[in-house]
């Protein structure tokens, strides 16, 4: 039987047992009848999605998710965010991802998303900041809200940075966070120099910017981090044996993923990767996608922004926001078919305790006819799901499993 599949992807859903929670983890205690029926009439096991020794992002773990295998293709963050935006990078040139953040007044970093500023306002930011700044050695490029774009064009610039990511480093002195030259290379010093430089003048123009004013949470500094060259990453129809896939996501890093691997992008006007996404465009975009695809990536990011808030409540509601809008209309849709896969599986832990990515393996469940034998588990959880019989999956083993191949 030709097979398709599914794959729901609630980024940053894992977390660790909590005592306000009776010692249940929020997705354990979340009310999530989707994802549990997924787990009860298949099987559930884990997979490894941040592989020792690359950062601990949604990049890579998306990647490994997608069967990517970034321990060989990774590119960094900055030129898989410019593909999404179509900014075409010279061979030469060195793309970060570009944070605008808040920083108090006491040098130390308090928000990475400065107040998850709107996106017109973050637009209008960059656009200045490219009036300013702007040269024909670097340029900004707005994207959504906080997450946009910074790129040094020329030899003289390298991508051998040391960084710190900024959802990672919340209530840290900005002297403990300075980026360093990766190598001894003259390339690396440069860029180092360069943008320690860039930081400070674009900090003392953006803290008297009248977009500014009276926020309590300002976009008082750019943050660029993850930087590097034009991805070559192998598409996916020539990882899978001619098979289409299509990818639905608010994000520029998700999005950039698939225009590098010639996936179909999907957008959905409302989606906002947060938690007032139009849920049911994206579901119902994933639905439409079926029809020409062999697998459809459904992507939400709210999960991950209020993790990394530390939002308790705010991600229980995100949770189950995602199952109530996304996972059980889009199983109900398609319980007639006897031909579909579906997986859930967020792409890393976020500790609301931590507010930051860690490395464990994450929680997944699989049904469909890649499962003809469904196993114990009944829930889908961290717990339930690591005695299941899928056992521990990595690199490209799901989507083959999903795909049949």
């Amino acid at each position: 039987m030709k097979t398709k599949a599914v794959i729901f992807l609630p980024d940053g859903m894992a977390d660790l047992p909590l005592e306000e929670l009776g010692g249940k983890t929020p997705l354990e205690y979340a009310h999530t009848p989707g994802m549990d029926s997924i787990a009860a009439r298949g099987a559930s096991g884990t997979f490894l999605t941040l592989p020792e020794g690359l950062p601990t992002s949604s990049d890579v773990a998306n990647m490994s998710v997608l069967g990517f295998l970034p321990e060989e293709n990774y590119p960094g963050r900055g030129p898989i965010e410019c593909a999404s935006q179509g900014i075409e990078l010279a061979p030469d040139d060195v793309a970060f991802r570009c944070n605008l953040v808040y920083a108090s007044d006491d040098g130390v970093l308090r928000d990475y998303s400065a107040g998850h500023i709107d996106n017109e306002t973050a637009r209008l930011l960059m656009a200045d900041l490219q009036k300013e700044f702007g040269s024909g050695e670097v340029t900004f490029h707005s994207g959504v809200s906080y997450r946009n774009l910074l790129v040094l064009h020329g030899k003289k610039f390298s991508p051998a940075v040391n960084y710190f990511k900024p959802d990672s480093s919340a209530d840290i002195p900005l002297a403990e966070l300075k980026s360093s030259p990766a190598d001894n290379s003259p390339e690396a010093q440069v860029t180092v120099a360069f943008l320690h430089d860039l930081e400070e003048r674009c900090a003392n123009y953006l803290s008297a910017h009248e977009l500014n004013r009276g926020k309590t949470a300002p976009a008082n500094r750019i943050w660029p981090w993850s930087p590097g060259r034009r991805p070559a990453i192998p598409p996916f129809p020539q990882r899978y044996a001619g098979k289409k896939g299509a990818i639905i996501s608010a994000v520029d890093v998700i999005k950039g993923l698939g225009r590098c691997t010639d996936m179909t992008v999907i957008e959905v006007p409302g989606a906002t990767g947060f938690v007032d996404t139009d849920y049911t465009g994206k579901m119902q975009a994933a639905l439409k996608a079926l029809e020409e695809h062999d697998l459809v990536y459904l992507h939400v990011e709210a999960v991950d922004e209020c993790s990394h808030l530390g939002d308790l409540k705010l991600k229980l509601q995100a949770i189950e926001d995602f199952d109530a809008k996304i996972v059980i209309p889009l199983l109900e849709a398609l319980k007639t078919r006897n031909d579909i896969n579906f997986a859930v599986l967020p792409d890393h832990p976020v500790p609301v305790k931590l507010r930051k990515h860690t490395t464990t393996p994450v929680p997944l469940a699989v049904c469909g006819p890649a499962v003809p034998v469904p196993d114990s588990v009944e829930v889908y959880s961290e717990t339930a799901a690591s005695g299941g019989s899928l056992g521990a999956l990595s690199r490209d083993m799901l989507v083959k499993k999903l795909l049949g191949l």
